[in-house]
């Protein structure tokens, strides 16, 4: 299991607490010192079962200063989408927990962390 954290948010702290407390094993990725790139986005995108757009925090400064919140949201503006997230992974939602058994969740609440254990 790997867990994508911004050691700064509060939800993530919470979210490794959870984990932690609950004797899982897991790999922590600080996201924005270790970038995912376009195809690890793609990946993600898929185990969660969400587009971009759905884990973009479209109110962060520099998704303001690109006006994404007027992009489309069809599948031919997907790769605008995860080139501004590979190149500014601020913008992605987190935590995000990929768990072993191949799917993933946003990991913002605790029962979104418990549905990840074993």
């Amino acid at each position: 299991m790997e867990i994508w954290i911004n050691p700064r948010c509060g939800k993530c702290r919470s979210a490794l607490n959870e984990l932690t407390g609950a004797g899982a094993e897991f790999t922590v990725r600080r996201y924005l010192e270790d970038p995912p790139s376009v195809a690890e986005l793609e990946q993600v995108l898929v185990r969660l079962g969400l587009e971009p757009w759905d884990i973009v925090r479209i109110e962060e400064p520099v998704a303001k200063d690109l006006g994404m919140k007027q992009w489309g949201r069809e599948a031919g503006d997907r790769a605008a989408w995860l080139a501004a997230m590979a190149e500014h992974p601020i913008l992605i939602q987190r935590p995000i927990i990929t768990a072993d058994d191949g799917h993933a969740v946003v990991a913002r609440t605790p029962e979104a962390v418990r549905s990840v254990l074993p």
